[in-house]
């Protein structure tokens, strides 16, 4: 006889590009050292435009939640910057909500009018906003969906300003609580993960926007790139962020090293009188460093006393007073911090003689 009980239904293949986002984020947050399976699982924050790459990432999250081994939320930041932001911002927390997501928040921010241009602007108030909804909500990580198509745009943009290492080094993939675990996928995945799951993206009309340049870069340079020298050149730049990452990491810390070996105080400081408004680097031991590392170690000197990371130009500027050829200085570095170098003997205005020893002075706000 025919069996009577019901016929199983069969069980949905999972997208395999949703897999490997999956994987991605469980490899990312284990290498953050926050893992599942404790009695309290640890909450996870998606920061999200309501464009594809947020809303798969959220999508991917979302698995993760449902399991109860993390608890996930999302932030949404609504600039303002465009008209209807509000319902965009609105509708993407709705989509959130849908996934089980929670706490879903909206941060409507205003961006100001800087020096810095209105990308620089929305991404410093946006992170404003996003720490504080992490504060809010105890999350111990706070999930950027960045993709390895905006690190290769990211590497383009330094080469084109000609930065060093650490900017060539593009996004990190960790930062503090911020983690990037999509920066190995690609745009086009992150769009088929959204089909897939009938998520219905946003899509930012600034990226395409000929005025911005990361637009022109994704629009018209990288393709000309693919066009002229093949395909792969999104991947490539992406490996050559890695391997630059790790070199900038490693230069990192051994000019912190050598900066911490070097420095001193002016004779006379007072022992404990709180931060220093001058130190001073022996010119000998400077001039022995390799130019990677000394570079590093007199952009730390200015950096330390609350000046701003100094350009290249200006580090140069400051490593030209080491031949003791024309100018002592002083150099002026952004954040009223300057650097100069005594003669012997022969005291200056900015203190006592100290010769052997290039100086790094704060100008007093009094």
């Amino acid at each position: 006889m025919p069996s009577s009980a019901p016929a199983q239904r069969p069980r949905q293949r999972l997208n395999p590009t949703l897999g490997k986002a999956r994987g991605l984020l469980r490899d990312s947050l284990r290498d953050a050292g926050i893992l599942p399976g404790q009695q309290t699982p640890p909450v996870l924050l998606v920061a999200c435009s309501g464009g594809p790459d947020s809303l798969a990432l959220a999508e991917t999250a979302s698995f993760f939640n449902r399991r109860g081994d993390y608890r996930v939320g999302a932030a949404v930041v609504d600039h303002g910057l465009q008209a209807g932001s509000a319902g965009v911002a609105e509708a993407a927390a709705a989509k959130l909500r849908a996934m089980g997501l929670d706490p879903v928040t909206v941060h409507r921010v205003q961006v100001p009018e800087t020096g810095m241009g209105p990308e620089a602007a929305a991404r410093t108030v946006r992170y404003e906003a996003l720490d504080a909804a992490a504060e809010a909500a105890g999350a111990e990580a706070v999930l950027l969906g960045h993709t390895l198509d905006d690190q290769a745009e990211q590497v383009l943009l330094g080469l084109a300003r000609g930065s060093g290492t650490r900017s060539l080094a593009g996004m990190p993939e960790r930062r503090g609580r911020y983690l990037r675990p999509f920066l190995g996928l690609r745009r086009d995945e992150v769009e088929e993960i959204c089909a897939a799951q009938e998520l219905d993206p946003w899509h930012d009309p600034t990226n395409a926007d000929p005025a911005f340049a990361r637009s022109r870069v994704r629009m018209q340079v990288l393709p000309f790139l693919e066009n002229e020298l093949g395909p792969g050149i999104a991947e490539a730049l992406y490996r050559s962020s890695r391997i630059l990452a790790q070199d900038a990491d490693y230069l990192d810390a051994q000019a912190a090293e050598t900066f911490a070996r070097l420095r001193h105080e002016p004779a006379g400081a007072a022992a404990g009188a709180g931060a220093a408004d001058e130190i001073l680097l022996s010119e000998e031991s400077l001039r022995a460093l390799p130019p990677a590392l000394r570079q590093r170690v007199l952009a730390l000197a200015a950096v330390e006393l609350g000046g701003a990371q100094p350009s290249w130009e200006r580090v140069r500027s400051v490593e030209a007073l080491l031949r003791r050829e024309g100018s002592a200085g002083p150099v002026q570095l952004v954040g009223k911090v300057s650097a100069y170098r005594q003669v012997r003997g022969k005291p200056v205005p900015q203190g006592a003689s100290s010769y052997g020893n290039l100086v790094f002075r704060k100008k007093s706000s009094a």
